[in-house]
């Protein structure tokens, strides 16, 4: 997933913020990962790999995602993803429905 960053006048920044498996997956194309891959040397290699699952930039590493799921092989990258796509989206939406998360939606900045 990924989100537009609010407007402002400065052009360096980037156009989009990446957030779950679409900033996994970014971080999985500069990683050096051959398939099939098992969780434990995923854990090994990338473990400490921070993920934001938000486009507030709340993270978790990919270790702590890894646990979060019954699966310990994946014949491809594809098959990772989405094997990890709703453990990203539970903390999002988890996030997403605390207090604060809600006050915040209301400012407009």
């Amino acid at each position: 997933m990924g989100v537009r960053p609010p407007a402002n006048d400065d052009d360096d920044g980037p156009e989009v913020i990446e957030f779950g498996i679409a900033a996994l997956d970014a971080r999985l194309s500069d990683a050096d990962v051959t398939y099939p891959a098992d969780a434990q040397s995923l854990r090994d290699e990338l473990g400490h790999v921070e993920v934001p699952y938000d486009a507030s930039g709340h993270a978790m590493t990919l270790a702590d995602a890894l646990e979060e799921i019954d699966r310990r092989e994946f014949e491809h990258e594809q098959d990772l993803l989405n094997a990890l796509h709703p453990v990203f989206e539970s903390r999002r939406e988890a996030t997403g429905n605390s207090l604060l998360a809600q006050l915040r939606s209301l400012i407009p900045f």
